[in-house]
């Protein structure tokens, strides 16, 4: 029998709530996928992490961790498509020892539709 408990996620916290966290220093982490950004539009203050690259590009440390990362504690902000896209990335996280993460409720369609910052679509 497999174990059907998914891994803690993060909070989720509405787009207003991580706009202001943005704004005041917060790691913003857009894992939305190169079509879903081309499609919908970029988020310009958000460092772009593909989901297969999380483990990587959050090893404090290591060769392949952003330059933006500065610790376990850092406050970090994510947002895909929705939470079902960002909620295995905060659990990855929170995992990892992370202890400051949150998701945006709604995804990017409700930072859009909050009118915070975001780039124009690629594809039209």
């Amino acid at each position: 029998m497999s174990d059907t408990t998914a891994a803690p996620q993060a909070p989720l916290v509405d787009a207003e709530t991580a706009g202001r966290a943005v704004a005041a220093g917060a790691l913003f982490v857009d894992v939305r996928s190169d079509a879903g950004r081309a499609a919908a539009g970029d988020l310009p203050q958000a460092v772009v992490v593909a989901k297969t690259e999380v483990a990587a590009k959050f090893a404090l440390g290591s060769d392949t961790a952003l330059a933006e990362l500065t610790g376990k504690d850092q406050q970090i902000v994510v947002i895909c498509g929705s939470p079902a896209g960002s909620g295995p990335v905060t659990a990855e996280l929170l995992a990892s020892g992370f202890t400051d993460v949150v998701q945006v409720d709604g995804g990017f369609p409700a930072w859009k539709a909050s009118g915070l910052t975001v780039g124009e679509p690629a594809q039209t």
